[in-house]
């Protein structure tokens, strides 16, 4: 079918139990392309594209937003992989 994909990916990235190497990535694609990307880590936006970078002036103009990534961190990725590490956990 012709036409436009556009999606966002949130990944949380960790290997250890103590979510101490815990990454967010919020991830911007537009057919299939990754144009654009935050990671907590680096702790700003990232364009890959042309349009990507754009996008990412933008963002990281934005203190008040780029905070809130960051938190997201701690807020979205350590909290919901407690929760579900604990139910894997138990059942084993």
């Amino acid at each position: 079918a012709d036409g436009y994909y556009e999606y966002t990916t949130l990944e949380c990235i960790y290997s250890t139990s103590d979510y101490s190497d815990m990454v967010y990535l919020n991830s911007y694609s537009f057919n299939k392309v990754v144009d654009l990307q935050f990671n907590s880590t680096v702790g700003k936006y990232v364009g890959y594209t042309e349009e990507g970078v754009k996008y990412a002036e933008n963002f990281n103009k934005d203190q008040a937003f780029l905070q809130q990534q960051k938190a997201y961190v701690d807020t979205f990725c350590r909290s919901n992989a407690q929760i579900l590490d604990s139910a894997v956990r138990d059942k084993t």
